[in-house]
């Protein structure tokens, strides 16, 4: 792949926005997968404004959508809403939710774009997109994206060149893989529209990283025991409407996990790195993508013609508990790859997920609730070449009062330039560290993750972001 050294999301100068506004198109029934991602998603309904639930079609399930099985989740989620709001406000009731829900055209594809091919859900993203609102529209794209596509075939025909131009700008995608040949269209037709894909087959994908067995690591919560336990049974209606496995747990969850309000995601910079995976802005070559050869179910995979938000690439070193002498030190197995990117949080977004399942039954006492961390000084720091700077959580709380456990973590890959940071034997599980700036040349950027993990159960993660610049 071709990188490309700037981000053209639009964003303020540390890349945060407001709550974001999204859009999920479903190819729900196709596989049970879609099911599962839309209970974990209405979990988070309080923390993202979910703005339409679109029935699609995709390679896996070509002349039927499904709306019907949408507005069931929805129905399930309405039983358990009352509990949800003991814990946190915000969570919106099921009648509100059962408004956003509409479909596309039960045709597959390019098949179904095209003049006369409107549909209540292509119509509804045009509406979306006329609204006075200054955020991104974030499309969710876990099935095929031509309900997308048609609502921008439409906007050509009937707007000026300009409008078009200024509502594509509006527009975020983040798509599970190529589900139908739209989306190669979308990529090639408009070439301002910011996508986050990796293209070519699933098995090169990042998302995929969710529900990846990795050698080496504890898989337990992508464990169906696991499942079983924390998510489907005991947990009341919402729960119980979480199918089992058949392909892979959850394969369309990454497309929203980064929009998530927990202090590590930014979602107007996908090469930060978050929940979902981290990515770059870069042309892939026809050898990295395999162009000729076809996606699973069928979709031809074709050249890239101009940037896209890629795989990027994480190097990790898990970190392990120790009963003796200093609680938590890395692994001495470091791992590689776009996957990294995403797994390397797993065990967060899960338990994260876990403790809102318990939110659907349990009493404020009886559950689990994230720490709040706080920083003792902003969250960019300017240094010089060589100085020595501190990064301090000092004011962190917990709502439960559960005691805390902290993490500073440089995330090189993130920064400006992947340098060394030679930190010698200073710990990194303390509340306050000291690190030495590398000397640079020129302005040079690092981010530290720092990590909040409570002592409740399951144990609960938030983070706060610290981007240090470095002048020679």
């Amino acid at each position: 792949m071709v990188l490309l050294a700037t981000s053209s999301f639009a964003a303020a100068d540390d890349g945060s926005i407001a709550k974001a506004r999204m859009v999920v198109l479903t190819d729900i029934e196709a596989d049970p997968d879609d099911t599962q991602s839309l209970v974990r998603l209405l979990l988070y309904a309080n923390s993202i404004d979910i703005e339409a639930i679109v029935a699609t079609t995709s390679v896996h399930q070509k002349n039927r959508v499904a709306p019907e099985s949408i507005r069931r989740v929805i129905d399930a989620y309405g039983k358990v809403q009352p509990n949800l709001l003991k814990h946190e406000p915000g969570f919106p009731t099921a009648d509100a939710l059962h408004k956003l829900v509409t479909k596309g055209l039960p045709l597959y594809g390019m098949n179904g774009v095209g003049d006369g091919m409107d549909s209540p859900g292509s119509d509804r993203i045009i509406e979306l997109l006329d609204r006075d609102d200054e955020r991104p529209l974030w499309i969710s794209v876990w099935g095929g994206p031509n309900t997308l596509a048609q609502s921008l075939h439409k906007l050509r025909k009937t707007r000026s060149a300009e409008d078009v131009k200024r509502l594509v700008k509006k527009l975020r995608v983040y798509t599970i893989s190529d589900q139908d040949d739209s989306g190669i269209w979308l990529r090639n037709e408009f070439p301002d529209l910011q996508y986050i894909v990796s293209p070519g087959r699933y098995e090169r994908s990042t998302w995929g990283a969710i529900n990846q067995v990795v050698e080496g690591i504890d898989n337990t919560t992508i464990s169906n025991t696991w499942l079983a336990t924390h998510i489907q049974q005991g947990h009341g209606p919402l729960g119980a409407e979480y199918p089992d496995v058949a392909w892979g747990v959850e394969g369309d969850t990454p497309a929203f996990l980064g929009l998530v309000p927990n202090g590590l995601n930014v979602s107007e910079r996908p090469d930060f790195g978050g929940w979902g995976g981290r990515y770059e802005l870069g042309q892939p070559s026809d050898d990295e993508i395999q162009v000729g050869r076809e996606v699973q179910g069928g979709v031809p995979i074709l050249a890239e013609t101009r940037p896209i938000w890629g795989n990027a690439s994480d190097t990790y070193r898990p970190r392990l508990f120790h009963d003796q002498k200093r609680a938590e030190k890395p692994s001495d197995e470091t791992f590689t790859g776009n996957r990294v990117t995403l797994w390397r949080w797993r065990d967060d977004f899960q338990n994260d997920f876990a403790a809102r399942m318990d939110w659907c039954t349990a009493s404020y006492e009886e559950a689990n609730h994230p720490p709040v961390p706080a920083l003792a000084h902003a969250e960019t720091l300017d240094v010089k070449s060589g100085e020595q700077f501190r990064l301090d959580a000092w004011g962190t709380t917990d709502p439960d009062g559960d005691s805390l456990s902290y993490t500073w973590m440089y995330y090189p890959e993130a920064g400006s330039t992947p340098v060394d940071l030679d930190i010698g034997q200073s710990p990194e599980n303390v509340y306050q560290v000291t690190r030495t700036a590398p000397k640079v040349d020129q302005p040079e950027t690092l981010h530290f993750i720092l990590k909040v993990t409570d002592r409740g159960a399951p144990r609960l993660t938030r983070y706060k972001r610290v981007i240090v610049r470095v002048r020679p």
